[in-house]
């Protein structure tokens, strides 16, 4: 039996984040470019969704395109935003129909105003959705979320709206992307690599950190299941002396 069939409530993340690392080395090893890679990997978002789904997350947090990634080659970086754009297209009626509610996060000023209207009509049609909420991290990066989150604090001192002395860990916490939601519990990350780039870094400061060697195409359920076994058997202690195996963490609200 699979870890969704198995595995306690306690023991089932409330909130998962996926870096989706390899899709253009599993292209490389098999001798086709790397947009070939790219699909693939929109493949792996869709089973990844559904599955998370059925195994009860309620917040799932993909991160398709950082900050960073602008650095890379021009024609990669358009072949990037137009699958993303055709994906929106295509899921984002298959989602309403599961349940679930999509939210993009990140400089959504640094996309195309096309990108950016497909965007907020995906979120529009899927606003009501309460299954499990799906964020895609576009144009983001963990250093550009809290120096935002600092500016509208600053802003807000500027305009007398609020005092210097008023801010601290909960209200700067308020402003970062995904507040309302529960911090990660489990952090995901394929194709080898030992590090959270950049990735959700207020947000992730109690997340166990999972990596496995698999590159993003070839993450199927049964790697999930693995996942989420390994999560279930970690001691969360939060601070605290005391643990409890798999206990879900506590919100970012």
């Amino acid at each position: 039996m699979t870890t969704e069939q198995t595995a306690s409530p306690d023991a089932v993340p409330r909130h998962v984040a996926v870096i989706m690392d390899g899709n253009g080395r599993w292209a490389a090893e098999r001798g086709k470019p790397r947009h070939h890679g790219h699909r693939a990997g929109a493949e792996a978002v869709r089973r990844t969704v559904e599955y998370c789904a059925r195994a009860g997350v309620e917040a799932l947090t993909l991160f398709a395109f950082s900050s960073e990634n602008w650095q890379r080659p021009t024609a990669e970086v358009s072949m990037l935003m137009a699958l993303f754009m055709r994906v929106l297209d295509r899921e984002a009626e298959r989602l309403r129909q599961n349940g679930i509610r999509l939210r993009i996060i990140g400089d959504r000023e640094r996309l195309s105003r096309r990108l950016q209207d497909r965007c907020a009509s995906a979120e529009a049609l899927t606003a009501d959705e309460t299954r499990m909420q799906l964020n895609i991290a576009a144009s983001y990066g963990g250093r550009w979320d809290i120096a935002a989150a600092a500016r509208r604090l600053a802003e807000q001192v500027a305009a007398g709206e609020r005092s210097s002395a008023s801010i601290d860990c909960d209200t700067l916490g308020d402003e970062i992307c995904l507040h309302a939601l529960p911090a990660p519990d489990l952090f995901i990350r394929t194709g080898g690599e030992q590090r959270i780039s950049n990735f959700l870094l207020w947000q992730m400061a109690y997340t166990e950190l999972y990596f496995t060697p698999v590159l993003w195409p070839d993450f199927d359920d049964d790697e999930m299941a693995r996942a989420l076994d390994w999560f279930s058997g970690r001691e969360r202690r939060f601070g605290r002396v005391n643990a409890v195996p798999g206990q879900r963490g506590p919100s970012n609200a």
